[in-house]
């Protein structure tokens, strides 16, 4: 299989060509780098995926180290940003910028593309509590984003199965981030950067300091601290760009821009001013556009009362001249993180040291899910949906009409002068942004590691406690019966002015507190026990135990439906204990063999024994050969078996009933009902087996020559029986829609679009229920290749670095119900985690020079294109990728331009420059998307900020933040 050159950046090729290729692999690199150093301060080190300590850090298993100098020299400014540009991050990824995500301001990896449940992130080899917010209310992960750049020492990330060391979900690989172990010393940073386009302002500072030398003292303390605050970019901050604009007629579809009206909704909507709508009007005024009867209710004035008459009238409205603009939505929300670390080591003995570290790291985000201000209910109520494990009730608070009466109240001293019943049409004014959230998560870690040696053993003991409280503060929900009845009192005034009293009992704030746990213990011994062959036969053996506990409860105001939906939660705990063992030997010279399993036991569901085996052979000293087998597995957690329950949508439909042809104009279909995206309720199985893999991997190393090291590995991985929510995954699902009390609600007339208001055939779908299933397999393969080469030039004249990562899929194969599904280069599966989309290629390259005090870093990470289908929901075509995928209605009515049946490439290039201006003082200075690069479209993605954002939040927010610049300075003493 070959890359296609055209497809990869044109700088990428030219440094291929030349040969002055390098790897995102620093374990490779840091061996050459050290080349010089003696042997004599050749250390052991343990290196993720084994428990036995080794020289050589080029290991059986695909192992990529990232150095703190690497992080450094990213010139990012936060964990998740630098992990979100790996090449082997794929499909189901989780970043800051899906406003729409369950676990909203939290940040997960997902390697090889099979999800963040899939990969386990690790705090020095050892657990952490995850988010108390689950993945899509499901997979449990832990959040990158708060944890600091100045508290790592490292950041090893193995890209194999690795459950049969360290158990469940490490079927596509660990994340493993090493923290500072000591330090001496004083480093004081600071650092501040802008977007071009403005937003996004951010300001970072650290403080470090350390005491003690561990071999003249027998201790070193140090702690560490870290503030970092990162300003919004809101949505209309990037209009002037095509992906973040409503209105696409211009490109062949529909005006969405709010306040503006139009066919997609019936002509009419809210807008800029409130207004009284008579939807039984008679239409025997004539038009004077036509000189004969208005055919639609819509587009008679007299049908209409505007309330601010200086903001909005019927010809403005219609000429589109009451629009408004999204100044309440994020494509980056605002946070803040403020990060503390303390460590102790102290050495007990000759053979004995004790560490201890505790941390707390917090971060604090404000977001919304990017649909603008809550809008009043024109015809009716349907009432919200009150979830409990198993079951939901809909109708909760309900109103049968909110429509107003000839001659009453309207709110405050406003009466309906209709001759019948009006609608109220505007936004709640006073009220906050509809759903904002002000998140605030700390996790906190104790940690306890003693290691040393006895009787011929090394050992390892370590435990710890971790939890993360998640604290939520909730604004701009609406109690829809308190509303109604200040509007038909006379008490709300509509146009605004509302005592700060009767506003919060409109829209009250609240508050919601949830927590995650995870206590650990760990034992682990190591030794060589005898000579075999050309080598030593080491054993290496251990136990584990771990309890977690969720306690993620429903916000107090949607529990029992006042203000909205019951807002997802889970409460459920698991007990894991489990004891592990590996071997390794040296047959033959030149030839390392490691086998290694583990029996786990989980109080929710049984035991699972889980075997793994690697290999690598190197015939000649520039040459090698390696290779793994392991079986993995992934526990039922809290989330899918507990006491859990949450509300989802992902795709649009044609009610079956009420707009059964799709057709907004047919005569007796409901508009309303055409192209909606429906609720489902998800629910828990208590019966649910754990996910299963079998993966392996087979690759080459090489060093050709002196400083240049390159390795190429396959992976296959298949994972069965997994867990996935009923609809959108399991073809024979057929969902059970219940529905609300019939109501009078437009009707098409079949003149134009033409409606008047009736009794339809059905109430509207309020929602299907949607359990959790083992069903099917998802079946995955592909290379990766690291490549890094390091060349000091003659006379002096400094040094190189070059090194690349790249990444291909060869395939991504769902099994649903014995049918398959072929997602490599498609946008599926489109129901997971935002539709991120799997394209098939993705690279880092970077290129440095450093000589004296300069040291300059440039960095270009490369994603390909890939088509808006999703096989797995049965869109093969392009002919409404953006509604039957994303579920958007850009090109709602109209067949979608094949244009948009391809999301293009995408490539950023970021540059870091570092100068030394003394021994101690050193400038810094970064530019990222140093050529300001602008996401491509993709129509069918919901994962981003809202509906005016057309562009993959997950694959390309780089491009969506634009060209940012920063300048810092870093003291050492």
């Amino acid at each position: 299989m070959m890359f296609k050159l055209k497809s990869m950046p044109f700088a990428v090729a030219c440094v291929v060509a030349s040969g002055a290729l390098a790897s995102a692999l620093p374990a490779m690199a840091q061996t050459t780098e050290a080349a010089g150093a003696t042997s004599a301060n050749t250390q052991r080190v343990v290196v993720t995926g084994s428990l036995i300590s080794r020289t050589d850090t080029e290991t059986p298993t695909p192992v990529q180290v990232l150095t703190a100098q690497d992080i450094q020299r990213s010139g990012k400014t936060s964990v998740a940003e630098l992990l979100n540009d790996l090449a082997a991050n794929g499909q189901g990824t989780l970043g800051t910028g899906f406003s729409g995500a369950f676990a909203n301001g939290a940040s997960g990896v997902s390697l090889r593309g099979l999800t963040v449940g899939a990969t386990l992130v690790l705090v020095d080899g050892h657990r952490l509590a995850p988010y108390p917010l689950s993945d899509d209310s499901q997979r449990s992960f832990v959040d990158v984003s708060s944890i600091p750049f100045d508290a790592i020492d490292s950041i090893e990330v193995l890209k194999s199965g690795a459950s049969s060391l360290y158990g469940s979900d490490a079927i596509a690989g660990v994340v493993n981030i090493k923290l500072k172990k000591n330090l001496t010393g004083t480093r004081l940073s600071a650092e501040s950067g802008n977007t071009q386009h403005g937003g996004g302002k951010t300001h970072r500072a650290s403080f470090s300091t350390g005491i003690g030398d561990i071999d003249n003292d027998g201790y070193n303390a140090f702690v560490t601290a870290e503030w970092r605050r990162q300003g919004s970019i809101k949505v209309a901050q990037r209009s002037q760009f095509q992906w973040d604009q409503l209105d696409w007629r211009s490109r062949g579809g529909n005006d969405l821009t709010i306040g503006v009206p139009t066919a997609v909704n019936s002509f009419i909507t809210q807008t800029n001013s409130p207004f009284l709508y008579n939807p039984t009007g008679t239409n025997t005024q004539i038009d004077p556009a036509t000189g004969r009867p208005y055919v639609n209710n819509a587009d008679n004035p007299a049908n209409y009362v505007f309330l601010d008459p200086t903001k909005c009238n019927f010809a403005k409205y219609r000429a589109g001249g009451c629009a408004l603009t999204d100044d309440t939505s994020f494509i980056q929300p605002e946070t803040e993180n403020i990060n503390l670390l303390v460590g102790m080591t102290k050495k007990l003995s000759q053979d004995w040291e004790l560490g201890f570290k505790a941390s707390m790291f917090r971060r604090s985000s404000l977001n919304n899910r990017g649909t603008y201000y809550p809008a009043y209910s024109t015809s009716t109520f349907a009432g919200n949906t009150v979830v409990v494990p198993g079951s939901a009730t809909p109708g909760v608070n309900a109103i049968t009409s909110t429509t107003f009466a000839p001659g009453r109240p309207v709110g405050q001293g406003i009466v309906n002068t209709l001759p019948a019943n009006a609608r109220l049409y505007g936004y709640v004014p006073g009220v906050d942004p509809n759903i904002t959230q002000d998140n605030t998560a700390t996790t906190t870690r104790f940690a306890v590691d003693l290691h040393g040696s006895a009787y011929g053993w090394d050992v390892s003991a370590a435990g710890g406690l971790t939890k993360v409280r998640t604290n939520i503060d909730y604004s701009g929900y609406i109690n829809r019966v308190a509303l109604y009845n200040a509007l038909t009192s006379g008490e709300w005034n509509v146009l605004g002015g509302n005592s700060p009293d009767l506003v919060s009992r409109i829209s009250p704030r609240f508050s919601n507190g949830l927590e995650s746990t995870l206590n650990y213990a760990d034992v682990v011994g190591s030794r060589e026990l005898m000579q075999l062959g050309a080598g030593p036969l080491a054993v290496a053996a251990g136990l584990h135990w771990h309890k977690r506990d969720q306690d993620a409860p429903p916000s107090p105001l949607t529990v029992n439906g006042l203000v909205a939906s019951t807002s997802a939660f889970t409460i459920g705990s698991e007990t894991n204990t489990a004891a592990f063992a590996e071997l390794q030997a040296t047959p033959i010279k030149s030839l390392e063999l490691h086998v290694s399993g583990r029996y786990d036991h989980y109080d929710t569901y049984g035991n699972s024994f889980t075997p793994a085996a690697s290999f690598k052979w190197t015939p000649l000293q520039q040459f090698g050969v390696r290779g793994t087998f392991a079986r993995g597995f992934r526990a039922p957690n809290p989330a899918e078996v507990g006491n859990a329950g949450s509300i989802f949508t992902f795709n649009r439909i044609n009610d079956p009933v009420l707009c059964a042809n799709g057709s907004r104009t047919t005569a007796g279909n409901v508009p309303s009902a055409c192209n909606i995206a429906p609720i489902y309720v998800q629910t828990t199985s208590p019966d649910l087996s754990p996910e299963k893999s079998k993966s392996y991997t087979l690759g080459i190393i090489a060093e050709p020559i002196r400083g240049l090291n390159a390795t190429l590995d396959y992976y296959n991985i298949k994972v069965s029986n997994q867990i996935v929510t009923s609809a959108g995954n399991d073809p024979s699902y057929v969902p059970v829609w219940v529905r609300a009390p019939i109501v009078p609600v437009d009707i098409a007339t079949g003149v134009g679009s033409g409606v008047a208001q009736g009794i339809p055939r059905a109430g509207s779908i309020q929602y299907a229920t949607s359990p959790y299933i083992n069903a099917g397999a998802t079946k995955t393969s592909g290379i990766e290749a690291d490549v890094g080469y390091r060349w000091r030039l003659p006379n002096d004249l400094g040094a190189v670095r070059a090194n690349l990562s790249a990444a291909h899929t060869f395939s991504y194969i769902t099994e649903v119900a014995g049918a398959s599904y072929q997602l490599a280069g498609t946008q599926g599966p489109s129901v997971i985690s935002g539709a991120t989309g799997s394209p098939k290629d993705r690279a880092q390259f970077s290129l440095g020079y450093s000589r004296g005090p300069l040291d300059v870093t440039a960095t270009v990470n490369y994603t390909s294109d890939f088509s808006t289908t999703d096989p797995s929901l049965g869109v093969t075509t392009c002919d409404a990728t953006g509604s039957d995928v994303g579920g958007r209605l850009y090109f709602d009515g109209i067949e979608q331009p094949q244009y948009y049946c391809h999301v293009a490439s995408f490539t950023t290039t970021n540059l870091n420059v570092v100068y030394k201006l003394s021994q101690n003082l050193s400038l810094k200075g970064s530019i990222l998307n140093v050529f300001d690069r602008q996401p491509p479209i993709d129509v069918a993605t919901y994962g981003n900020a809202s509906n005016q954002t057309a562009y993959n939040a997950s694959l390309h927010q780089a491009g969506a933040v634009g060209r940012f610049y920063s300048l810092g300075l870093n003291y050492t003493f």
